[in-house]
């Protein structure tokens, strides 16, 4: 699978970052920091798209699933996350994650 671009942040968060400029800084460092050790970026990746979906937040889901196809994760590896979050956060916050990651995959990798 080829690398894709990861697309930029939402303007909000653009907007935001110009009027805190320290604060976007600090988030800038806080993911690099967070981003150095062992794992490569596909499996940071994915882990940061289990602890979306364990924080039931809709925009950092679509966010890390964007994120999980621009570092060549495949669909399974996706979705196996998305199975995996199911029996910590219950069958309806799973199938709701679900959709909101479905709904970011390339038309060709829909199911």
């Amino acid at each position: 699978m080829t690398r894709k671009k990861i697309p930029g942040p939402p303007k909000a968060f653009m907007e935001f970052s110009r009027r805190f400029p320290k604060l976007a800084q600090a988030w800038d460092l806080l993911g690099e920091g967070g981003g150095s050790g062992p794992l490569n970026a596909k499996t940071c990746r994915l882990i940061k798209l289990g602890i979306s979906i364990a924080s039931r937040s809709e925009g950092a889901t679509h966010s890390a699933a964007r994120k999980c196809v621009a570092t060549g994760a495949t669909e399974a590896e996706i979705y196996q996350v998305v199975a995996l979050a199911a029996s910590t956060i219950g069958m309806p916050a799973a199938v709701a994650a679900y959709t909101w990651i479905r709904d970011e995959l390339p038309p060709s990798k829909k199911t």
